[in-house]
């Protein structure tokens, strides 16, 4: 066996909430590890060559932030120099209706509807947001409405409040875009509380400005992590080192990896979905609550293919290059040019229920139904569609280190417990951060970085007052 490296501080997982702790850790004088189990940097954040020529990359995973309401995330990619794009947010975007019919409708209007939908459509949104107004950032579970909120699923708490089928398939949209789950798969206080952190309704559904979907990364979201790990001390970030087990002693804890290393340190901090921490061993046992926990989060279905292109030939017919349906294996594209070094694509998402059944096909059968409903679609304004230059897809359910995208929901009942409650509460010497533990901007690299200074803080503080 090897020596035992012995550090104040271990840090699980090198995506952004990891490393972002890691280099308040560093800031703060203190000795540590980061322990990763993919054979890279980045998480869930995942940066490739669009070709094998030229310096163009395309995202995989986390694609967007803001210069508003993402502070964390504007300034690193100021300080690192990053030349951010501002998402295609014009000309006429394709819609699939429950007929199979394509309708042509303006960017940002989200599918045809009578005037009477219409009243119907803007009273859903005004209801939900006085849910959100109400409800309670920091402590959800106190909210008004929580227990009530708590008890339903959003599809439930849609027929109860509309019983309208065109509401519902706008709310499985919504729940499928931000999460990668249907409405009928998680807790309708959860989303309320998502779509709080995220700065409201308009603002989490929007590609332009102050919206989720505004600013794209030139050299790609996983330099993030590139250049954070950069920061950090000579060989301190492992590489395919997964945590299997950690053992809490009084005063330190023993980590072991998959690689046969043992780790000692007085603190850890773990940026592991909540949903993936019965993979690591626990002695003792987590408490009850958070076992709990652990066992009722789910991951969504969230996955791409990019079809990378000669020229952005949407573009001339006045396309802005978004597509939805919620009835085939694309649920939406977008426009993920980078004109700048020549690389013009469109990336289609692959999430919720229709994500998975097209997930079980085999790799030519998956490629060759993508192909076949986005030429159907865009063929209906452009009479002949080019063949892509590549074909780039990533299934992160299908990733041994990810099982899912973006980050795990809770069902009804979950986040008005104990076991709720317990999502950021530290287990002895371990410290939990990772987006879905923010309370802002959870799910999105925003919160990944928020979650890592809180957790930082948290045993920076421990140990400095020792």
């Amino acid at each position: 066996m090897s020596p035992v490296e012995s550090v104040q501080v271990a840090i699980i997982g090198a995506g952004l909430s990891g490393l972002r702790a890691a280099t308040e850790i560093h800031n703060a004088g203190l000795s540590y590890v980061v322990l990763e189990g993919m054979d890279r940097v980045g998480g869930k954040t995942l940066s490739v060559p669009t070709s094998s020529t030229g310096d163009a990359v395309i995202d995989l995973g986390a694609a967007w932030i803001n210069d508003t309401t993402q502070a964390q995330m504007y300034a690193l990619a100021q300080e690192f120099g990053f030349n951010l794009i501002p998402q295609r947010a014009e000309g006429l975007s394709i819609h699939q209706d429950a007929q199979g019919g394509f309708k042509m409708l303006p960017f940002g209007v989200p599918t045809d509807m009578t005037e009477e939908e219409q009243v119907l459509f803007h009273e859903f949104i005004s209801k939900l947001m006085e849910y959100v107004e109400r409800s309670d950032l920091r402590n959800p579970h106190l909210g008004p409405d929580a227990a009530t909120l708590d008890s339903l699923t959003v599809a439930e708490f849609i027929e109860k409040e509309f019983s309208s089928p065109i509401i519902l398939g706008l709310a499985t949209t919504l729940t499928r875009a931000i999460l990668g789950v249907d409405a009928h798969e998680v807790s309708a206080l959860y989303l309320v509380d998502f779509i709080k952190s995220g700065d409201g309704f308009v603002n989490i559904t929007s590609d332009v400005k102050d919206g989720a979907q505004y600013l794209r990364n030139q050299q790609g979201n996983q330099t993030f992590s590139v250049k954070l790990a950069a920061k950090l001390n000579p060989g301190t970030v492992k590489l395919s080192s997964g945590v299997v087990s950690i053992e809490q002693f009084n005063d330190y804890a023993a980590i072991c990896t998959n690689d046969g290393k043992v780790y000692h340190a007085k603190k850890i901090i773990s940026s592991v979905p909540t949903c993936l921490l019965p993979l690591i061993k626990f002695t003792p046992a987590l408490p009850s609550a958070k076992q709990t926990l652990t066992e009722s989060t789910k991951l969504g279905y969230y996955s791409k293919t990019v079809l990378v292109f000669s020229e952005p030939w949407w573009r001339a017919a006045n396309l802005s290059g978004a597509y939805s349906s919620n009835f085939g294996a694309i649920a939406f594209t977008r426009d993920t040019c980078t004109p700048e070094n020549g690389q013009f694509s469109i990336t289609c998402f692959h999430v919720g229920e229709t994500g998975r059944k097209w997930s079980a096909l085999d790799d030519a059968e998956r490629r060759r139904v993508v192909l076949e409903e986005f030429k159907a679609a865009f063929g209906t304004i452009v009479s002949e569609i080019p063949e892509p230059l590549n074909i780039i897809e990533k299934e992160w359910t299908k990733d041994p280190w990810a099982r899912g995208n973006p980050n795990p929901v809770m069902m009804p009942g979950l986040m008005t417990s104990d076991a709720g409650q317990s999502i950021r509460e530290p287990v002895q010497h371990v410290h939990f951060v990772g987006t879905e533990t923010s309370y802002e901007w959870k799910g999105y690299m925003e919160g990944a970085v928020l979650s890592g200074i809180r957790g930082a803080k948290e045993v920076v503080d421990l140990l400095k007052s020792e």
